[in-house]
């Protein structure tokens, strides 16, 4: 079994700065990738950002410049720092960790972007 436990979201103005957290727990063999997800209501999940254990990093295009993935492979921990949010920003954001074995999901965490 293992627990994914995300925090960070919540409400910010336009331009602000959130940063978010995802720490993996329980019986984890090796992890491979570790990343950020969203869905917006009425949306797809789509992928914000991912790092593998070997540190390449991947973002999509509208993350590009302004979001930061980072991980302590020591804490099995991934952090996303995003920065000049925006209204279109707003969504669920979901952990995701991807080990030798399997394909884990956080439970999501509520980020809110005002005009």
């Amino acid at each position: 079994q293992v627990q994914l436990v995300e925090s960070g979201g919540g409400l910010v103005e336009a331009g602000g700065s959130l940063r978010l957290s995802c720490a993996a727990s329980g019986s984890i063999s090796s992890i491979n990738v570790m990343g950020w997800y969203r869905q917006a209501p009425g949306k797809q999940r789509e992928l914000v950002a991912t790092v593998t254990s070997g540190g390449f990093r991947n973002f999509a295009e509208s993350a590009k410049g302004r979001f930061t993935i980072s991980r302590d492979n020591a804490k099995n921990t991934v952090y996303l720092q995003m920065n000049s949010l925006k209204p279109d920003d707003t969504a669920v954001y979901y952990c995701r960790v991807v080990t030798i074995r399997d394909v884990y999901w956080g439970q999501g965490t509520q980020v809110t972007v005002s005009s």
